[in-house]
């Protein structure tokens, strides 16, 4: 398959390492603005630059695009791929507003065409595990579902000229940008283990939140640095979220799942506990499987302290997908939820009311 990239920033790069993993794939081209940047791109990877999206889709004629843009620029790639037919998968968060990926779903099913979602922690063999035992029941009634992102980002990651940290384009602080692999692993796993629950239906009912900037400058900052939230599951099961780029110098992202029946705890992509009432025959490979290095799949202080297997992983999933004919199990819907959920936050914190779920 043609593959091509909608935006070359430092997660371009990532992207065209992980797209390079797979056979059978060849990154034919990338876009952006900057012709330096472009072209020093295009030589790393051997692919064509493009300073305008709608002429490299129309010259490359690709099998899919990644969109690697700012977060608040999904739209209009997206827009630009349905338009020619080209199938397209998109970095998290999908967008930053629930009426823009409204909109990149309608117009990607008018088009007929496929439109994934990029939430890599869903493709880390420890997450999936602990979302096996949710989907059986293991956990009995689910009590505790957590999700802890205690990282730290320096003053320079929300300098002048950087999109991050604007509303315009990054859509929120912490929440929305670091946290939101937490926000999405959280509402799937315990998503699993709720019955009848339709396809596209949030797990969250509603939420509680409070946000503040306590690390960076407050007058310049547009969004928050720092998040903590309470969310109520469909299953009665409560939920915790910390979301925060201002505790110095950067903790490894942290998962709690648990009930009457059992504990699971991660520590990035080590299982730290891993205990339940009834022991099952798998346990202990299970926790010699997981229960060793913490790993490297996240960014406690540097944003690109991350590798490309859960990249890879997920992009494989979208690519089958597609030669198949199918809808990828991470589809815009499912992208969706996430955002469904920080947005909820947002307007708890904004109202200092009960955020309920749209």
């Amino acid at each position: 398959m043609r593959a091509a990239i909608i935006g070359i920033g430092a997660i371009a790069r990532l992207h065209a390492r992980a797209l390079a993993e797979i056979p059978g794939v060849s990154l034919v081209a990338a876009t952006c603005r900057t012709e330096e940047k472009g072209r020093g791109f295009a030589a790393e990877f051997g692919c064509s630059w493009y300073d305008d999206t709608a002429r490299m889709l129309r010259r490359e004629k690709p099998d899919f695009v990644t969109v690697a843009t700012p977060s608040g620029a999904h739209l209009e790639a997206v827009l630009a791929a349905a338009r020619r037919g080209v199938h397209v998968i998109c970095e998290k968060p999908l967008e930053i507003t629930l009426k823009r990926i409204d909109r990149m779903i309608a117009a990607t099913a008018k088009a007929g065409v496929t439109l994934g979602a990029i939430f890599p922690q869903r493709f880390n063999p420890v997450v999936r595990t602990v979302r096996d035992a949710a989907a059986s029941g293991r956990f009995g009634p689910l009590a505790v579902a957590a999700s802890y992102v205690p990282w730290w980002r320096d003053d320079a990651y929300y300098g002048p000229g950087r999109w991050q940290g604007t509303k315009a384009l990054d859509g929120g602080g912490a929440l929305m940008n670091q946290s939101i692999h937490g926000v999405d692993a959280l509402q799937w796993i315990v998503g699993a283990g709720i019955p009848g629950l339709a396809a596209g239906e949030n797990p969250v009912e509603s939420v509680m939140a409070l946000t503040a900037v306590r690390a960076h400058d407050a007058e310049r900052l547009e969004v928050e640095d720092t998040c903590v939230a309470v969310l109520r599951f469909k299953n009665g099961a409560i939920g915790q979220l910390l979301a925060a780029t201002s505790l110095y110098p950067g903790q490894l992202r942290r998962f709690l799942f648990g009930g009457r029946d059992g504990t699971a705890e991660i520590l990035e992509e080590q299982l730290v506990t891993w205990r339940f009432r009834a022991e099952q025959a798998e346990d202990d490979s299970i926790r010699a499987a997981y229960g060793g290095s913490s790993g490297t799949s996240g960014g406690a202080a540097d944003p690109m302290a991350i590798n490309t297997s859960c990249h890879t992983r997920n992009f494989e999933e979208f690519i089958a997908a597609i030669a198949a004919g199918k809808t990828p199990p991470l589809d815009g819907a499912e992208g969706r939820k996430a955002v469904a959920i920080v947005e909820a936050c947002y307007r708890s914190a904004r109202t200092g009311r009960v955020g309920v779920l749209r």
